[in-house]
């Protein structure tokens, strides 16, 4: 398994679909899990463990119809299995880079008691993750993008799509750290609003 997530992070060959998934599975909840042990409490713990692996699968599936959509008007379908592993393996990489990073939040948390610190902590961590990510798509989509010089807006229009996405998803997913003066629960009362309105509205006053 280890030697298969280093393959995965150079981009050095093309890593089996089920160690992918097993791979972000595994890394995100191992994150998950130390991002809601915020303030000592298990039950959050557990549910920030299942939603870490669930927002980067599902912002994934969510995303593929229209990614095959946008290769298939560029020409690229033949390319379509290997752009699609080396979205998967970008996601693999965001994962495993979180995991790795989880003894620094969990030291962050025992350093600071307070909510926002955390909330700050641990945006930085996804910012760094995120980062990481990049650089392992980059590397899956080098080959491609020599191939074709197509697959570069073929790559913009996803990352797009996938950061638009993914925001409205973890917004209805949160909490994801949780608010130890607040009820521990899956999901907030509010939680199927539109992060994009929120967003608006806290920028602009409205």
């Amino acid at each position: 398994m280890f030697s298969k997530i280093d393959a995965l992070l150079r981009g050095e060959e093309a890593v089996p679909w089920r160690v992918l998934i097993a791979a972000g599975c595994m890394a995100g909840f191992a994150y998950g899990a130390v991002m809601g042990f915020f303030g000592g409490r298990w039950l959050q713990s557990c549910y920030s463990g299942l939603k870490v692996p669930l927002l980067l699968l599902v912002s994934t599936l969510v995303c593929l119809p229209n990614f095959f959509v946008i290769n298939t008007v560029l020409g690229l379908r033949d390319d379509f299995a290997a752009a699609y592993r080396g979205v998967l393996s970008a996601q693999g990489g965001v994962a495993v880079c979180l995991a790795a990073l989880a003894p620094l939040t969990m030291v962050g948390y025992l350093s600071s008691s307070h909510y926002t610190f955390a909330l700050v902590l641990n945006g930085t961590m996804f910012a760094l993750a995120s980062l990481a990510g990049q650089v392992t798509l980059a590397r899956h989509y080098r080959p491609l993008i020599a191939r074709n010089p197509r697959h570069r807006i073929g790559l913009t229009m996803w990352l797009v799509l996938y950061v638009f996405v993914a925001i409205q998803l973890a917004w209805v997913l949160r909490p994801f750290i949780g608010d130890p003066s607040r009820p521990t629960t899956f999901f907030r009362e509010t939680a199927w609003g539109n992060a994009y309105v929120k967003i608006f509205v806290a920028l602009f006053g409205v």
